[in-house]
């Protein structure tokens, strides 16, 4: 006798929409340190575990990169930022150098952020925003993995990124990418040649 399982549901990604208006609020904010936070959160794809433990000596401002340590799984990892981004991390890092920290996002009890705040960060940047949906930091992880699934980049190359041991763990970027596919069908079958 075989079961009928129910098709997984796609996670939520928040649109490019939804993720304009949701830095927007961030940027009006004027504050440094959460900017700094939400695009190291947009352009690595960490997990919140993962950023909030983030030392001061895993940024390498030269190869544009951050070691992420014992991220899931218990292994090391180093994820890209775009050299657009090297001068505000390398403000972000002065600043905290000068006040003593230890870790890239560190609270004034010197201690590093948690996961909570990070969260509750999040979501209050989200209703500035006028976005429904929460957004979450692994929200923002499947909007840039599958943002680069739709720019054409091979599952071999999001793959040390992201930190999945398996490629196989990447197809729900792919089927979110592909959901988007049919719309931009729709916009550019009427310029097809017959």
């Amino acid at each position: 006798m075989e079961v009928q399982r129910a098709p997984k549901r796609l996670p939520y990604v928040p649109t490019e929409a939804e993720i304009r208006a949701f830095y927007q609020a961030v940027w009006t904010a004027r504050r440094a340190g959460d900017v700094v936070l939400i695009k190291t959160l947009l352009y690595t794809g960490g997990r919140v575990a993962e950023l909030v433990v983030i030392r001061l000596v895993d940024v390498d401002l030269d190869a544009c990169r951050i070691r992420i340590t014992h991220g899931k799984g218990g292994k090391d990892r180093m994820v890209p930022f775009p050299p657009a981004f090297k001068e505000a991390l390398a403000l972000h890092l002065h600043h905290q150098r000068t006040i003593g920290a230890t870790f890239l996002f560190e609270s004034s009890w010197k201690k590093h952020y948690s996961d909570r705040g990070v969260r509750k960060l999040l979501a209050r940047y989200a209703v500035a925003a006028g976005i429904t949906a929460p957004i979450s930091p692994h929200r923002l992880r499947h909007f840039l993995f599958t943002w680069l699934k739709t720019q054409g980049i091979d599952d071999a190359l999001i793959q040390p990124d992201s930190g999945h041991e398996h490629r196989q763990s990447l197809e729900v970027y792919s089927r979110l990418a592909l959901a988007d596919a049919q719309a931009t069908y729709d916009q550019v079958i009427d310029r097809f040649p017959v």
